[in-house]
């Protein structure tokens, strides 16, 4: 595993003390990957829902939404997942 040296702010290193004090993690090191994890997940799911409503406008023969369009409905759809 490689180590990292990283800067954050005052309130945030708070964050990740209360959460290893709660025993929630173990290290901040633990908190940090879940928080990467999470975000690479969420990525990769970001990605999946567009393409499969980009081939949905394929298969359909033709697309009333931009590309910014659908973008934005994906956005839409995860506020609402949350």
């Amino acid at each position: 595993m490689s180590r990292q040296s990283i800067t954050i702010s005052e309130p945030n290193a708070d964050w990740l003390k209360a959460q290893v004090e709660s025993k929630e993690y173990s290290s901040n090191s633990e908190i940090v990957n879940d928080l990467i994890r999470r975000a690479r997940r969420q990525e990769s799911l970001e990605t999946e829902v567009i393409r499969a409503l980009l081939q949905e406008g394929i298969d359909s023969g033709s697309s009333v939404l931009s590309p910014a369009q659908i973008r934005q409905n994906v956005r839409d759809r995860q506020q609402v997942d949350e």
